[in-house]
């Protein structure tokens, strides 16, 4: 088998059904397999798994342990040659991973691939590629200067070496997953990305960035933006330290301070609120049972240039690609008006976030 695609779940059934809409739609020309790896989650998202996703392989896992220990399991059981660990909160385009697949079977020495991750507005997420967090870095990005914090030598699109990752999106051989120990299990959640990639530095591999395939990122589903967000962070940064870097007291105190400042007086993201007044579904037919339920009348279009300032972009993916989606997003987030949403197949929600920091929405019709 060519590859396996890991993917974390915890309480997010309709991102998660989203994203194995994707996934397998990406897959269907590759010997792959998905494996979702459910944290005990307290919705019906094994529920929809057995029936909407019946070839996926399910492992209900009876406590929420951790990305760590929950993507460790999920790896012990792929049998790909690749593994890629994949939040639930993702869209892939139907090409990612033959891309990926491409660039990764002529590179020596391959450790592991990053790509160009969007949130649901079409932002570019720069944590996508970033630099080895060095003390005076990381010191840097805890008070608001994160300039030296990402790899900034690549732009969004190019593609070139890096040292770290995201977990939302890593792919890699299933060998060097297992070389260099998997995750390390000390983290709960956060700072485990991190450590991986550096492990995998540390054992003579090369990171890569590859920025000719974007996939979606909803990001706010994953964990709210609050201070427990700041310890459990900060917090996982000090882990990360005292393995890899420890050397003296002074250098601990200076850890310690940096964290301690940053939960203290971390700013507050601001989020920039964008005003709706008109709904552009982008579908074949303007389901009526999805227009009653919008506050402003909705048009059906079928090319993005027709698209009006400040409307709602209904996307149906019934009748567009998941790739021509990321792709219009892209292209439409450049007047940065605009919102998102998706109707996946044979679906009766429409699901989407118009921001990196809050959890996303779903609208029943």
């Amino acid at each position: 088998m060519k590859l396996s695609i890991i993917i974390l779940n915890y309480n997010v059934r309709y991102f998660l059904d989203l994203c194995l809409q994707s996934v397998q739609a990406a897959i269907s020309d590759i010997d792959a397999e998905i494996i979702v790896v459910d944290n005990n989650s307290p919705d019906d998202s094994c529920e929809m798994v057995k029936q909407n996703h019946p070839q996926v392989k399910l492992i209900e896992h009876k406590t929420n342990s951790g990305f760590s220990t929950g993507n460790n399991i999920g790896v012990a059981q792929a049998k790909g040659e690749y593994i890629c660990i994949l939040n639930p909160d993702t869209v892939v385009a139907e090409d990612t991973f033959t891309k990926i697949l491409c660039f990764a079977e002529k590179q020596e020495k391959l450790g592991a691939i990053a790509c160009r991750l969007i949130d649901g507005s079409g932002n570019f997420l720069p944590e996508s590629k970033r630099n080895v967090p060095v003390v005076k870095v990381a010191f840097q990005k805890m008070i608001g200067n994160s300039k030296n914090y990402y790899s900034n030598h690549l732009k969004e699109d190019e593609v070139g070496k890096i040292d770290i990752l995201v977990g939302a999106f890593m792919f890699m051989k299933r060998s060097v997953y297992n070389e260099v120990k998997g995750f390390d299990q000390d983290y709960f959640m956060y700072g485990e990305d991190v450590d991986l990639s550096y492990k995998i530095l540390k054992a003579g591999f090369q990171n890569y960035y590859f920025g000719e395939t974007t996939v979606i990122h909803y990001k706010g589903e994953s964990t709210l933006k609050d201070a427990e967000y700041a310890k459990r962070f900060y917090g996982a940064m000090q882990i990360f330290y005292i393995k890899h870097f420890k050397s003296n007291l002074f250098f601990d105190a200076l850890v310690w301070f940096g964290i301690e400042f940053a939960i203290r007086f971390r700013k507050a993201p601001t989020i920039e609120s964008k005003v709706v007044n008109n709904y552009a579904v982008f579908a074949c037919d303007l389901n009526p049972k999805i227009a009653s339920k919008l506050p402003f009348k909705a048009y059906q279009i079928k090319d993005v240039k027709k698209v009006k300032p400040n409307a709602e972009v209904i996307f149906d993916a019934n009748t567009i690609s998941y790739k021509e989606i990321i792709d219009h997003i892209v292209y439409l987030q450049k007047n940065n008006t605009h919102t998102f949403k998706i109707i996946p197949k044979n679906s009766n929600f429409i699901i989407g976030s118009n921001d990196s920091q809050n959890r996303g929405e779903i609208l029943h019709f």
